[in-house]
């Protein structure tokens, strides 16, 4: 997921490109927030709805499906996540990825399994 908003705001910044990991934590529940921004162009408000639909493409000089942001927003809905774009202070396209974060409870460590 990160991997295409990476992809798409290499596309569309004009040099500068902004990534922050925030772990959001509220009573039991931890999210991990990602953010990815440009200074490109940006998007309106009806764009930003418009590319998270299957096959829509606002650039069509570049190579492309236009399925990425539609797969994204579908691997988010799965894991009960959020995904919004909005005007980044850069200028351009800020796309905020919020996922739950993982439970580690059960899992063994890297030590426990060294030791078997």
């Amino acid at each position: 997921m990160a991997g295409n908003l990476l992809d798409n705001a290499c596309s569309g910044a004009s040099p500068s490109i902004g990534v922050t990991l925030v772990a959001e934590r509220s009573g039991q529940t931890t999210n991990l927030l990602v953010k990815i921004e440009d200074d490109g162009p940006g998007l309106t408000e009806e764009e930003a709805h418009k590319v998270l639909r299957r096959g829509v493409r606002l650039d069509e000089k570049t190579p492309g499906s236009g399925l990425g942001l539609d797969i994204v927003k579908e691997l988010v809905d799965v894991y009960g996540g959020s995904l919004q774009l909005k005007r980044s202070v850069l200028g351009g396209l800020l796309a905020e990825l919020r996922l739950p974060a993982a439970k580690v409870g059960g899992l063994r460590t890297f030590a426990s399994l060294r030791k078997e």
